[in-house]
């Protein structure tokens, strides 16, 4: 799992209006909005002019609250605008290609015949101190990654045990080349998706274990380790973010210059020695951070807001945002999914029992009205596609089934599923189990005499089609006798609590959660989302096919091994599939630049430096 980019998710009070059309089907289509109407980016225009400040609206309820780009577990929150100052190997893009050359660190990987060797050549960077970015500093950051593990393996959200950064060896054989060695050959796609995730650190001035003190060698892990705990020490005091001195080398086109604790909102300059594209006019780019998407349309009603997004909520109010200013533009994500994710470990009234049966899993989401999510105003108001796969919309590695749903709104299909299961499907009174056994007509091993089926749905606060989805979704299960509870919780909270791979403890408090979207990377793998051991596997899903096919996409060169796997967890249901909301992204028309950088905002890949007005702010 790539950038798990990190979740979004909101429950309005508005919600109570948006419950009643639920009820009756998601019929209600006024207001729904046609994607012709936002499908567009205006070309870059205008006379550019220095100076300015750009105020980007952050997700409400994903609050930053650490700087060092590798933070421990226990952090929680999600890190400050690190792609900003600090870069990857590889950077992310948008246009069809594996990374983004331009903005990328470093020149494609050269892979050897045998597959066990990748040499990759360092592009002229120049870290903010005037130093040069070298392989070396990648080797640093490597050994940094593979320290942060070995303290924790819950502190890199995309580490499973026995793959990178385990068995794999990097070298710096001079100042512009990095080597990595392999035990075991990773697929090259796969690898440059991984490489995406490699943030270049300065070596020559965080090789310390405490403030002045000696350079150490970060090749033994010892130091390496004693660097690493001394570097998330200082990361974890928000009142310095902004004044020390180690967080201001960088090699990325900003650097922070404040930072305000209590809300996460902060404040970048440019770098005057950043080396990539991009005249850097604007002086100053502020982050924001919102409570709420009624609080962010408020602000572009106000004209206070230069970049943010628009919650689906505000659909109808594209042509208004023209009136006053904005630019509007939207599609879905790439490598994107929607997923209610399952936890096959939460025992609560045998619940990892029940939906440890396939078919219970298949007839949840014949409950699931994708086409009637996407016409009601009070889920999508038609801005969002039907989506049924964990490769994502328009992937180059669809699943077999195409685009049709394997198990499509059905619920009479739903009725009979549980039926033909042993199960007494009653709306008033639960539904239970009166054929308890493992024979193909009854209810499955571990099912006793009168279970019923009930569990609890986390659902985070924002965006507003999260809740307004679960609740449709529960209201449909309840026709059928299935009693499921939405509890309302932030995403810093679900990140910190509700993942059974870093909090085990709290794996009976969910039974299901909805936080919004899985964001993958160009080369959308399930690896480490859903085979067994997996560090992101939150609902600890786990089947031997999966892996085998996990493997095959991850290590294996066979160009057909991703769609193979794809196919086989689709329709498996490790989570339940919801529509992929279209991204609504709305920027002031004096602020010009590369389409492809307003298009990036889809995956919430900023580039401001490339950014500019067209007249006096």
């Amino acid at each position: 799992m790539s950038q798990v980019a990190r979740r979004r998710g909101r429950l309005l009070i508005a919600l109570a209006t948006a419950g009643m059309l639920i009820m009756t089907g998601c019929t209600a289509t006024s207001s729904q909005v046609d994607s012709s109407s936002y499908d567009t980016i205006p070309e870059e225009s205008g006379t550019p002019v220095d100076g300015g400040t750009v105020t980007i609206a952050l997700t409400p309820g994903l609050t930053p609250n650490y700087i060092y780009p590798y933070p421990p577990a226990e952090a929680g929150g999600t890190v400050i605008g690190y792609d900003l100052m600090w870069r990857a190997l590889y950077r992310t893009s948008l246009e069809g290609e594996p990374f983004d050359e331009a903005t990328s660190l470093a020149e494609a990987p050269v892979i050897s015949d045998d597959g066990h060797t990748a040499t990759i050549t360092m592009k002229d960077y120049t870290w903010s101190n005037g130093k040069p970015v070298t392989a070396g500093d990648a080797v640093f950051s490597f050994d940094l990654l593979k320290a942060a593990i070995a303290e924790s393996p819950a502190n890199w959200s995309f580490y499973t045990p026995g793959q990178f950064p385990d068995g794999v060896t990097a070298t710096a054989t001079d100042e512009h080349t990095l080597t990595l060695t392999f035990e075991t050959p990773y697929n090259p796609s796969y690898l440059v998706s991984l490489l995406q995730l490699l943030y270049v650190m300065p070596a020559d001035d965080w090789s310390i274990a405490e403030t002045g003190g000696p350079l150490l060698d970060h090749r033994d892990p010892a130091n390496a380790a004693a660097i690493y705990r001394y570097l998330t020490e200082q990361s974890s005091d928000q009142s310095t973010f902004a004044t020390n001195p180690l967080w201001q080398v960088v090699n990325g086109p900003y650097r922070l210059s404040a930072f305000e604790p209590s809300t996460g909102s902060f404040s970048l300059v440019p770098n005057p020695e950043y080396s990539g594209p991009g005249d850097a006019r604007i002086e100053q780019v502020d982050f924001k951070a919102f409570t709420s998407a009624a609080a962010i349309f408020n602000q572009y009603q106000a004209g206070t807001l230069t970049v943010g997004r628009l919650d689906a909520s505000y659909a109808s109010k594209i042509d208004e945002l023209r009136e006053k200013g904005y630019n509007v533009y939207g599609a879905p994500s790439p490598a994107r999914f929607d997923g209610l994710v399952i936890n096959f470990a939460n025992t609560v009234d045998g619940f990892d029992k029940v939906i440890g049966q396939l078919y219970i899993r298949q007839a949840l989401q014949h409950l699931i009205d994708q086409p009637g999510y996407i016409k009601s105003r009070g889920i999508h108001s038609g801005t969002a596609s039907e989506n049924y796969s964990t490769g994502g919309l328009n992937s180059p590695y669809p699943p077999d089934f195409g685009d049709e749903a394997p198990y499509p709104f059905d619920p009479e299909a739903a009725e009979k599923l549980l039926a033909d299961h042993g199960w007494k499907v009653d709306a008033e009174n639960g539904t239970t189990c009166v054929r308890p056994g493992t024979g193909d007509d009854e209810c499955g091993e571990g099912i006793e005499d009168g279970q019923k089926i009930t569990f609890t749905i986390a659902s985070a606060n924002e965006p507003a089609y999260v809740g307004a989805r679960d609740l449709a979704f529960v209201s449909q299960a309840k026709k059928l006798g299935i009693e499921a509870k939405i509890v309302t919780k932030s995403l810093n909270y679900m990140y910190e609590n509700y993942g059974n791979s870093y909090a085990p403890d709290n794996a009976d408090e969910w039974g299901m959660q909805d936080f919004g979207a899985f964001v993958q990377t160009a080369y959308p793998t399930s690896n480490n989302a859903f085979n067994t051991g997996g560090s992101f596997n939150l609902g600890s899903y786990s089947d031997p096919e999966a892996d085998e096919l996990i493997m095959a996409s991850t290590f294996g060169s066979d160009p057909d091994a991703l769609s193979a796997e794809v196919s086989m967890l689709s329709k498996d249901l490790p989570v339940l599939f919801f529509p992929t909301p279209d991204n609504l992204i709305v920027w002031k028309d004096t602020l010009s630049g590369p389409p492809s950088t307003f298009r990036s905002l889809l995956k919430f890949v900023y580039s401001p430096e490339q950014w500019y007005f067209t007249e006096e702010q």
